[in-house]
């Protein structure tokens, strides 16, 4: 388990862009898969996009695929998902995880996660 901080929430308009961080001290990318889900009032938590740690695969939910980007810095044990072309249906809160070793078929599963961040608020309106 390793302590996770998310940051980079913000209210902007439809069609603004947002970039989003999440990492730690202790997280090592060449041992944790990370990924990245969000949740809106009344809805279900929904699996955004996440990578793995072995061959740095991504995967993304439909609904964001072609507009947002998961990426690492492994020297600054950072990961990012760069949310372009925002649409109201993103407004969530986002949290990233990290699951050690995590294999690519089990990244949109939240309980396969052994560690979580705090939530970070994203919202999109006019």
């Amino acid at each position: 388990q390793v302590q996770l901080v998310a940051s980079g929430g913000d209210s902007v308009q439809p069609g603004g862009s947002l970039r989003l961080s999440c990492g730690g001290p202790g997280l090592s990318l060449h041992y944790y898969s990370i990924g990245w889900f969000r949740q809106a009032p009344g809805k279900i938590r929904e699996a955004v996009a996440g990578i793995t740690n072995n061959d740095g695969t991504s995967y993304y939910a439909d609904s964001v695929k072609g507009r947002f980007t998961i990426s690492r810095d492994f020297d600054k044990k950072l990961v990012y998902l760069q949310m372009n072309s925002l649409k109201p249906e993103d407004t969530a809160v986002y949290n990233c995880a990290a699951g050690l070793d995590l294999p690519g078929s089990k990244w949109s599963f939240p309980f396969d996660y052994d560690s979580w961040s705090q939530g970070t608020q994203v919202t999109v309106s006019s």
